[in-house]
């Protein structure tokens, strides 16, 4: 584990975001390859180069709904004439040739017909008879797509962590490439602690309240592309929580994630079962909310421990939790949530030295973007998130900002 010899508040460490994120992203690396269909890729990392076997197209077609002409036959006349031969659909293949003076009808992605050079569009011709007089005379080669003017066989189409996006679903299309080999998803762990924990259709009981960071922080896996075990919240029990931990390498876990029992109350026992159970530290974040935090491995596989408060274990989960899951599946970059620098509708006052990330609703006005509070910032105060379109970060040294200050914003949405 880490040399956590910084500065210490009661008997943890306090680490920076920073420094917090980064020991953690030293323990992920991408996950190995599994090969999928070419729409399953949609969003995944490739985990291979995808090379073209023949070249895209494969013959020259037209690009236009025209007529297929011999551009020497159009020299000499302001408005030439040509008799039309016959007509070629997509799909189909002209078994003769284009003479001096034919024309054949032909539609968008037909192949180009022996004979012909140039593809003069509908609307710049008139059909009298069997004949067609051409009314614009276009260059020579026009409308005509030549093969391999998109891909040469032999190119590398598609690399090895780049992105699939609908695009390069398509590219895939093209290559007849049905399947491809991509990072696989990890599969993250996902359990809530507390006696207080009442399940999703449990009915109300007095004193309890509803599991909601087994949902939530299960829900931010699934966002950012991983695969979640939602695990049966555990009571302030150490067999019992031991026991959930274990089903969670019984499930071939990559990461687990658990909320509550992180803080220096008398029933986290979380703390003494992950540190009987695993090689954990226990750290103090610089940031509010989401200030208590643990880190280490458990039978070798990682784990992150979020505090209990809703608000605090959403952000820190999208702080931590989302740049491991986006490191496993093979991104090299956008492991944060995106962010833009928007302009405070109002003051901001605060006393302590930590990292705020307030939550904040995103106005467009001629001006640029301004970020406005939800309400009431404390971090269990769920609706400050179902209404935020972002976290406004307020960084450590800043104890007054005005209305109009700049402030970067990560993006929720």
């Amino acid at each position: 584990m880490m040399n956590t010899n910084i500065h210490t508040a009661d008997k943890y460490p306090i680490l920076s975001v920073e420094q917090a994120q980064a020991h953690i992203l030293s323990y992920f690396h991408p996950l190995e390859a599994e090969e999928v269909s070419a729409l399953e890729a949609l969003g995944r990392v490739l985990a291979e180069d995808v090379y073209a076997e023949a070249d895209i197209p494969p013959h020259d077609n037209s690009a236009m709904d025209g007529y297929a002409v011999r551009y020497q036959d159009l020299q000499g006349a302001a408005r030439p004439r040509l008799r039309i031969i016959g007509e070629l659909p997509a799909g189909r293949v002209w078994p003769g040739t284009v003479g001096p003076g034919e024309a054949l009808r032909i539609m968008t992605g037909a192949p180009m017909p022996a004979g012909a050079d140039t593809v003069v569009r509908f609307e710049d011709t008139r059909v009298e008879g069997e004949e067609v007089t051409i009314l614009a005379v276009p260059k020579r080669g026009s409308n005509v797509r030549l093969a391999g003017e998109d891909v040469r066989a032999g190119k590398r189409v598609l690399r090895q962590g780049q992105v699939v996006r609908p695009q390069e679903v398509g590219m895939l299309a093209s290559l007849g490439r049905p399947k491809v080999r991509v990072h696989r998803k990890p599969r993250v762990a996902v359990l809530a602690t507390g006696d207080e924990l009442l399940s999703i259709d449990a009915p109300p009981e007095p004193g309890k309240i509803r599991n909601i960071n087994s949902y939530s922080n299960a829900a931010q896996v699934l966002e950012c592309g991983g695969e979640p075990l939602l695990l049966e919240a555990a009571p302030d029990r150490e067999d019992t929580l031991a026991q959930r931990l274990r089903r969670a390498l019984e499930l071939k876990a990559d990461l687990i994630v658990t909320s509550g029992g992180v803080s220096v109350g008398d029933f986290d026992l979380v703390k003494k079962v992950l540190s009987s159970e695993g090689h954990i530290d226990f750290w103090w974040v610089n940031m509010k909310p989401g200030r208590p935090m643990a880190f280490g491995t458990l039978g070798g596989v990682p784990l992150l421990a979020l505090p209990g408060n809703p608000v605090a274990a959403m952000i820190s989960f999208y702080l931590f939790g989302r740049p491991a899951v986006r490191k496993m599946l093979g991104h090299t970059e956008g492991w944060n949530l995106p962010a833009i620098t928007a302009r405070l509708a109002e003051a901001i006052t605060r006393k302590d030295n930590r990292r705020h990330y307030l939550r904040v609703t995103l106005e467009q006005t001629p001006d640029g973007p301004v970020a406005r509070l939800t309400g009431d910032q404390g971090s269990g105060i769920l609706t400050s998130m179902v209404e935020a379109d972002g976290l406004a970060v307020i960084p450590e040294d800043c104890h007054e900002l005005p209305a109009g200050s700049a402030v970067q914003v990560l993006l929720l949405s």
